[in-house]
C-alpha cells in the first residue's frame, strides 16, 4: 500500500515539475503546460479515490489525529 501512494506522489510532482519546465521553455504558446497539470489533477483525484476505496476494503484503517493510551 505505502508503494503504491508513494508512486503516486513521485507521479504528482513529476508531473508538476514537467509542468515548470514546459512553462518555462514555451512561455506560454503551446499546450503542454496545460496537459501536464491536467495529469497532475487527475492523478491527485485518482489517489484521494483509491485511498477512499482502501479504507472501504479494510485494507487500511484509520486511526484517528490522537491515539488513546
Amino acid at each position: 500500500m505505502r508503494i503504491i501512494v508513494i508512486l503516486a506522489f513521485l507521479g504528482i510532482l513529476g508531473s508538476l515539475a514537467s509542468a515548470l519546465v514546459y512553462l518555462m521553455r514555451d512561455q506560454g504558446k503551446s499546450n503542454r503546460t496545460v496537459n501536464a497539470l491536467t495529469w497532475r489533477v487527475g492523478l491527485s483525484i485518482a489517489l484521494f479515490l483509491f485511498v477512499l476505496f482502501a479504507h472501504y476494503m479494510g485494507w487500511i484503517q484509520s486511526t484517528g489525529l490522537v491515539q488513546q493510551p
